[in-house]
């Protein structure tokens, strides 16, 4: 424990800020045995939700126009699971990830990100006039191993800051074990002197 008196020693440690990590470190097992993964990655209804109060023209119309800008947002229905999908935009009806060519009355969709600390790649479409299509979760491998090379040398930075810190430690501690070993040491030749002061004035 660090001698409270010490005025500055806060000064000398530094300060750690250690920011949460992005992924998971066994991302494929986690997608393969977690619950809400297993249900999600098969194929099921989807559903646009955006705009729910706005009449069905005016959904539709929005729904078209923030694909082609590269974002919409649906739900599984049968988990109730609501997702923001971002994605290149399409200026001439594709990109890789938005796709109005492919099937007519249809959008086809593909959207990477991570989920619960796994990388996945959203996958499916939605009919133009329902809104309602069908879609899947897959394990975005590609994404989850340049995830998990930035997951180790993030650990790695924190443990060498952290073992820079416990070196500062073990340096004060020593260094301040010398300084009370000097003051007592000075102490012990004042109390040394100090009766042969008593027995000169006493004289």
């Amino acid at each position: 424990m660090l001698p409270f008196e010490t005025t500055n020693i806060f000064e000398q440690l530094p300060r750690f800020v250690f920011k949460m990590p992005r992924v998971v470190p066994d991302q494929e097992s986690k997608f393969q045995s977690d619950e809400l993964f297993r249900r999600l990655c098969r194929e099921s209804e989807v559903r646009y939700t955006g705009f729910r109060d706005r009449p069905l023209e005016e959904r539709q119309m929005r729904f078209q126009n923030a694909c082609r800008e590269g974002h919409t947002e649906v739900a599984f229905i049968a988990t109730g699971t609501n997702l923001q999908l971002v994605f290149s935009p399409c200026a001439n009806g594709y990109s890789e990830g938005c796709d109005f060519n492919k099937e007519q009355g249809k959008v086809h969709i593909k959207s990477c990100f991570i989920m619960n600390g796994v990388c996945v790649r959203w996958r499916g479409w939605l009919d133009l006039e329902r809104l309602d299509g069908v879609g899947c979760l897959e394990y975005d491998e590609e994404r989850a191993q340049i995830e998990d090379t930035l997951l180790r040398e993030q650990i790695e930075r924190y443990n060498q800051r952290l073992r820079d810190f416990e070196e500062k430690q073990r340096v004060f501690r020593a260094q301040h074990e010398r300084h009370v070993e000097a003051e007592v040491e000075a102490r012990k030749k004042q109390s040394e002197l100090s009766p042969d002061r008593a027995g000169s004035a006493s004289n």
